[in-house]
């Protein structure tokens, strides 16, 4: 039945006498007469009853009235029907109008019961679009929420939308009726939108409600508080108008809706502050093990400075501890630029898959500490390996200053056996075994000194301390002492079973050009003893070096080491001792062994033959031997002292040898 059917049966019914009231909701009482009317047979309600209990359509309420006039019924009883029609109207009315709404409710209900145990936002947002487009009976409900960031509305749900354009609109504040429904904060309600001026049409706005082909549009809006989240809408593709229950009905919606976003919102931040209370849990415990790792670290570090450890010790403490390799470099050796970097921040930095701490004291870099393999370095490790780094400093500064005070100890002990002859033996003797030197032993003195170009008074002073500071090194870890002498380095250093000066001046030179990146040059003397009893014996040794050293640079052999036996004949001149005998048996003592074994003539053979002027032919004459006896003698002599003993060097050593011997021998009779 149509509302103007209702609204006239209404107005009938206002001007009859004394209404009956219609039952309660599934009461079934029956419809009382009006006072002073004789009701029909049977009654005048009975069809109507039947027709309620039926719930027939609103045009079926005429057929009684109808059917009584045409059997041409007294008027009373037309007039009772009439009356019983309207009041079946009113009843039928009311109680549609009752399971409208307990239907309403019902939905409002279960959306509430959705909105108290919410999980997903999207999820109840859908069923509350869902639920007002069934209640109201429209084609299409959606809803649009705000973007501050933009400030404009976007659609968020559709239901019973089929066009895209239409699902992704974004609506300025005042475009469109839901534009204008999220500026001013009110519902709006249009019959026909394309007709409607009361709002601004654009462009993409009209052709997204022409695609989806809205004509009548409804909108309220979401509100927290004063604020305005977004519009609820209910749209038809036809003509309608929007009554007043069915606003309020989506305006309830809508409320609900609001609702949910906000508990969504809380929920969000809930669940956002529950994970930032984790992670700061997690960052807590993680402290809590970085305090517990960094005390271990400082107790490790604290034990090893107080039981002397040295620095490769503190790089395996903290490889231990951060389960990384922790090697101990020198400056040298490390990333030039990482090394740089470190030093001047103050901080390990990263080279490659690695990090890099320099090692410095003041300006001066001591070495770095490399860590291996691990680039995702936490800062707390980080600093743990510059801790590290800097007990490592101070650990090679405090190294330094007793490397230091003994070489200076040592080189006083060396001062005064070049200097002081008339110490005592006793005391110097138990100097040096406070130094783990043995004065009774075999030594050897080495003059060393620096060949490289300086470029100027400073660079050559602090080359000069670099010599002297490597060679006391070398001179502790060999027992031997060292002192800076005449512009260079003299060091006392034993000579061990099986070594020689040659071969232990050498490996001085080497060790010695390897620790300050120059050339160093080293003469060596010939090895002497009892140098607590004999002082004077080291300055004479020392002086014998010096010659030596001086030879080496006269001869172009700079960077090398080298003792008086090593100059052939010259080192008799350079030798303290004038040791012929020992020149002699170098020279040729194979030969003189050979004769004295075999009872042969190999020394008369190489006098005669250099006699001769080195003539085999002429040798033959004045032995009075075949020449092929002489070719055989020289090829043994040549056996004996190598394929160059005819070389004008050599040859020269030999004649001279052969002087020396003859001049003993003849000196021994």
């Amino acid at each position: 039945m149509s509302s103007d059917h209702v609204q006239s049966a209404e107005r009938f019914a206002a001007r009859a006498p004394a209404p009956v009231p219609a039952p309660a909701a599934g009461a079934g009482a029956p419809v009382r007469a009006l006072p002073g009317a004789e009701p029909a047979s049977g009654g005048a309600e009975t069809p109507f009853l039947e027709l309620l209990a039926r719930g027939a359509s609103a045009e079926a309420y005429e057929q009684p009235v109808l059917l009584a006039r045409a059997e041409g019924r007294p008027a009373e009883r037309i007039a009772a029907l009439e009356q019983a029609k309207l009041l079946a109207l009113r009843v039928r009315a009311e109680l549609e109008g009752r399971r409208r709404r307990e239907a309403e409710l019902s939905a409002l209900f279960e959306t509430a019961h959705d909105l108290a145990g919410l999980r997903d936002l999207d999820a109840v947002l859908q069923a509350i679009v869902q639920r007002a487009r069934s209640l109201l009976g429209t084609d299409v409900a959606y809803l649009s929420l705000n973007d501050p960031a933009l400030g404009d509305t976007y659609m968020r749900v559709t239901e019973g939308s089929v066009a895209a354009r239409f699902q992704q609109l974004r609506l300025g504040m005042g475009e469109g009726l839901g534009g204008l429904v999220a500026q001013t904060a009110r519902p709006y309600v249009t019959d026909d939108y394309f007709k409607d001026d009361r709002f601004r049409h654009t462009l993409p706005i009209d052709a997204g409600v022409r695609d989806e082909g809205l004509v009548a549009i409804l909108g309220v809006p979401l509100t927290l508080g004063h604020h305005v989240i977004g519009v609820l809408f209910a749209a038809d593709r036809r003509a309608r108008v929007f009554e007043r229950e069915q606003i309020a009905l989506l305006g309830s919606f809508a409320a609900l809706a609001a609702a949910a976003i906000d508990t969504a919102n809380l929920l969000t931040e809930t669940r956002s502050a529950l994970a930032g209370l984790e992670r700061a849990n997690e960052i807590i415990r993680d402290r809590s093990g970085v305090i517990e790792r960094a005390s271990d670290v400082h107790d490790r570090l604290a034990e090893l400075v107080l039981r002397g450890g040295g620095v490769h010790d503190v790089a395996a403490a903290v490889s231990a501890v951060l389960d990384s390799t922790v090697e101990f470099t020198e400056a040298v050796t490390a990333p030039a630029r990482a090394l740089e970097a470190s030093r001047a921040e103050g901080h390990a930095v990263r080279h490659g898959d690695d990090w890099i701490a320099a090692v410095a004291a003041g300006g001066e870099l001591l070495g770095a500490l490399v860590l291996r393999g691990h680039p995702g370095l936490d800062p707390v490790d980080q600093r743990t390996l510059e801790r590290a780094a800097m007990v490592t400093s101070l650990l090679l500064l405090a190294r330094r200053s007793a490397a230091d005070a003994e070489q200076r100890v040592r080189g006083e002990l060396l001062d005064d056996l070049l200097d002081a002859r008339d110490r005592d033996p006793r005391l110097l003797r138990e100097r040096a075994s406070r130094l783990r030197a043995d004065l009774d032993a075999t030594h050897v003195v080495l003059a060393a000194r620096l060949d490289g170009a300086a470029a100027d008074a400073d660079q050559e002073a602090a080359a000069r301390r670099r010599l002297w500071s490597a060679a006391s090194h070398l001179a502790a870890t060999r027992h031997g002492l060292a002192a800076a002498r005449d512009g260079g380095t003299v060091l006392l250093l034993p000579l061990t079973t099986g070594d020689t000066a040659t071969e232990l001046a050498r490996g001085t030179a080497r060790r010695l050009g390897t620790a300050v990146h120059e050339p160093v040059t080293v003469g060596a003397s010939a090895p002497v003893a009892e140098l607590a009893d004999r002082p004077d014996a080291v300055a004479a040794a020392y002086e014998e070096g010096r010659r030596c050293l001086d030879a080496l640079r006269l001869l172009g052999r700079s960077g090398d080491g080298a003792a008086a036996e090593d100059f052939g004949f010259l080192g008799l001149l350079l030798a303290g001792d004038r040791d012929i005998s020992g020149f002699v048996g170098r020279t040729i003592g194979q030969v003189v062994a050979y004769d004295e074994r075999r009872g042969t003539d190999l020394l008369r053979t190489l006098d005669a033959y250099f006699a001769c002027g080195m003539s085999p032919a002429r040798t033959k004459d004045e032995l009075h031997v075949h020449v092929n006896t002489v070719a055989q003698r020289l090829e043994r002599v040549g056996r004996l002292l190598g394929d160059d003993w005819q070389s004008p060097a050599r040859a020269l050593e030999i004649q001279l040898a052969l002087r020396l011997h003859l001049l003993s021998g003849r000196a021994q009779r």
